[in-house]
């Protein structure tokens, strides 16, 4: 018994060392030595900051929506064959939903950032896409670019898979494994053990950088990884007996946190990892509770300071239909004294008296007038004998004019031609 259980921890500690580091994360009992950091693999997110707990990294937190997130290995991978193992879990609420991506791709870093399969343009290498596609609670599709097609610019994105599966994967409490083999002879996709896709026509080159993004809508998911692993596929053998050793499946299964490492874990340790899962779960929800009641508040806040507005102008219109109303009485009574003043008073007298005077006036007026103009337009008219004088002198005054005109030129040399 002591030699078999020696052997399997040499043979456990031979499979360890075939992890390639500079691109796996999760191997051991914490996802990372650091708190706020994977070595080897840069985070990111758009909308948010990816959380990095003890045991699994949040891509996307359950609240709120619209969020991306992103983690790229900076190392290349130098192997021609591999296998990748990711562990991952998605849970949200009953309508809600995202779409995860593992990538193997050139420059993915720089070219895809936190890009889905949808909003990315042209890469190069391949995806592996797990989303709601096709309504059946979940598939895995994998695509492949050669860098010339811009996956953005397609009408259809979906039609460019190469591969699929349906899978449902959402709430399911445990992590879901996806492991990856590619040689020169078969590229393979296995979903918690079951074949979903396998092809011997795809050719990934060395060199290639694995990444892993996240998106989610406005009703999002959550997407926690808990691990990837990168092996040489000559260790094929390897990842089989790694996983009898390692990651325990059964454990995980019923403990959905982290795979503990070791043979067979007791139960204190099962206890302490949900506990571990349970903090984790409480520390987002607390911070999603305490993002949602500073919203409440400001909602509150901007709604008090609407209705105090709403009542300052209730006040004042209330003002000005007072003011209205006292106008309207006043004016009012004033009409009813005009009334009764005129209802009480007889004017025809008046009137007649009035009329009277007009017509008299005009009389007075019709007579002094015409004896004033008679008398203005005598005065003014001009004398008739000043008229003729003036009209004989101006006679004579031309006739003298005309004799000496006929003088002057009988007097003048005479011209010949």
């Amino acid at each position: 018994m002591m030699r078999t259980l020696a052997s399997l921890a040499l043979f456990a500690a031979g499979a360890t060392a075939q992890v390639i580091e500079s691109s796996s994360f999760g191997a051991g009992k914490t996802i990372s030595p650091n708190r706020d950091s994977i070595p080897g693999w840069a985070i990111g997110g758009e909308g948010h900051e990816p959380s990095l707990l003890s045991d699994k990294l949040i891509l996307t937190p359950p609240y709120p929506g619209n969020t991306r997130g992103s983690a790229w290995a900076q190392s290349p991978v130098s192997q021609s064959e591999w296998s990748a193992e990711l562990q991952f879990r998605a849970s949200g609420p009953e309508r809600a939903g995202g779409i995860l991506q593992l990538w193997y791709t050139k420059d993915g870093q720089a070219r895809i950032g936190t890009s889905s399969i949808y909003t990315v343009g042209q890469f190069d290498g391949f995806a592996l896409v797990i989303d709601n596609h096709g309504g059946r609670g979940g598939s895995v599709r994998g695509f492949l670019n050669d860098g010339t097609t811009d996956y953005k610019s397609q009408s259809s994105p979906d039609s460019l898979a190469f591969g699929h599966c349906d899978y449902a994967y959402r709430n399911l409490g445990r992590p879901s494994v996806v492991k990856l083999k590619y040689t020169s002879s078969i590229f393979e996709v296995i979903i918690d053990d079951k074949p979903c896709f396998s092809t011997n026509k795809v050719s990934l080159p060395a060199g290639n950088t694995f990444g892993i993004t996240a998106a989610t809508p406005e009703n999002p998911d959550s997407f926690e990884i808990f691990k990837f692993i990168l092996e040489p596929a000559s260790g094929g053998q390897t990842i089989a007996s790694n996983q009898g050793s390692v990651p325990q499946k059964p454990i995980v299964n019923q403990n959905p946190p982290v795979a503990q490492s070791g043979g067979n874990p007791s139960m204190d340790a099962g206890m302490a990892a949900q506990f571990v899962d349970l903090s984790g779960r409480l520390q987002l929800t607390n911070k999603a509770t305490n993002t949602i009641l500073q919203d409440l508040k400001n909602q509150a806040s901007k709604s008090d300071a609407r209705h105090t507005e709403l009542l300052q102008k209730v006040a004042t219109q209330d003002q000005i239909a007072a003011l209205l109303d006292a106008r309207l009485a006043r004016i009012e009574q004033l009409l009813q004294n005009i009334l009764r003043d005129v209802e009480g008073k007889d004017y025809n007298s008046r009137f007649n008296q009035l009329h009277e005077t007009l017509r008299s006036s005009h009389l007075s007026l019709s007579e002094n007038l015409q004896g004033h103009l008679l008398s203005v337009i005598t005065a003014s008219s001009p004398r008739m004998g000043f008229f003729l004088f003036m009209l004989i002198a101006f006679q004579v005054l031309l006739a003298v004019s005309y004799v000496i005109y006929k003088r002057r030129r009988a007097n003048m040399p005479k011209k010949f031609l």
